[in-house]
């Protein structure tokens, strides 16, 4: 069992690592993602340079790429714990992707997407609760920060056998929007802008 845990780490890893946006942007013509706007190759961003079909797109791309091995690893009846693990290695190749010299995005999509197979009530509280603060604060940061702080809470309340891994999950997205949080608190940071 652990062989085929550690197979899926790094299988979670590596499909992490296939960046949506550059491929996305690279496939329609547009910039490099890490190269304009906010320089984070993420669907917001995505978003900021192109039109919300362009970026929607990226977005179900870097959904399934934690929903993929997370839930190919609860078919595998590998431990919740373990599970937590797999979600984070996914999240980890979004974040420093083998494939395109280790500059990646804020995996918020992807750690979406590896909570996901917990369930779709799950899944729709954190996007309530994304587009609300999204629109009250006009900020994407500030919205996955809020959203992955609170998931631990909601699996809790729906199944808290999957709460430790839900936390590993939320630590590792809140420590990679630490530059974000700075900006926040001295008012620099980019807000959500849309462009048809």
């Amino acid at each position: 069992m652990l062989l085929l845990t550690f197979t899926m780490i790094i299988v979670a890893y590596l499909i992490g690592s296939i960046s949506s946006a550059i491929l996305v942007c690279k496939l329609l013509g547009l910039p490099d993602p890490r190269t304009t706007g906010s320089k984070n190759p993420g669907a917001t961003n995505v978003l900021r340079m192109s039109n919300i079909l362009t970026a929607a797109t990226v977005l179900f791309l870097d959904i399934l790429k934690g929903t993929i091995p997370v839930w190919g690893a609860y078919f595998l009846d590998i431990n919740a714990l373990y599970l937590g693990f797999i979600g984070v290695a996914a999240c980890l190749g979004h974040m420093y992707p083998i494939f395109f010299d280790f500059k990646g995005g804020k995996a918020v999509a992807t750690a979406l997407g590896t909570l996901l197979p917990i369930g779709l009530t799950l899944g729709g509280l954190l996007v309530i609760t994304w587009v609300i603060v999204a629109k009250i604060s006009k900020y994407s940061s500030l919205a996955a920060i809020v959203t992955v702080s609170i998931a631990p809470l909601y699996v809790y309340f729906l199944k808290p056998l999957y709460v430790y891994p839900t936390l590993m999950l939320s630590a590792l997205i809140v420590f990679r929007h630490r530059e974000n949080i700075k900006r926040l608190l001295t008012g620099t940071e980019n807000k959500i802008t849309r462009k048809m």
